[in-house]
């Protein structure tokens, strides 16, 4: 019998409405569980685990506010360039995409 969730099966929800003051992030991202453990942790006041599903995921309530989206532009041709010729003149390896 399996046990183990797939990759797909590992996911990362984060619900939230404009009415409510928290947001309930759940997820399986070992990343994403660690810094949450430590604020949580650091900041019992502003976040807490509410919920451990046994299989690898665990859930966290935490103030909004305290978590943000990042949304990253994709980088000019120019900006590549310039950031490749500083790679280079600075010893830094080429790696490839995979």
């Amino acid at each position: 019998m399996r046990t183990e969730l797939t990759k797909r099966e590992k996911t990362t929800a984060i619900y939230f409405d404009e009415y409510g003051s928290m947001i309930e992030v759940q997820t399986h991202n070992t990343n994403l569980k660690k810094r949450l453990t430590a604020f949580a942790a650091n900041y019992p006041e502003c976040c807490r685990q509410i919920d451990d599903d046994e299989q690898g995921g665990l859930t966290f309530e935490i103030e909004k506010g305290r978590l943000s989206f990042r949304l990253t532009a994709p980088y000019s041709e120019e900006r590549k360039q310039m950031a490749s010729e500083w790679a280079k003149k600075n010893g830094f390896l080429h790696i490839q995409k995979r």
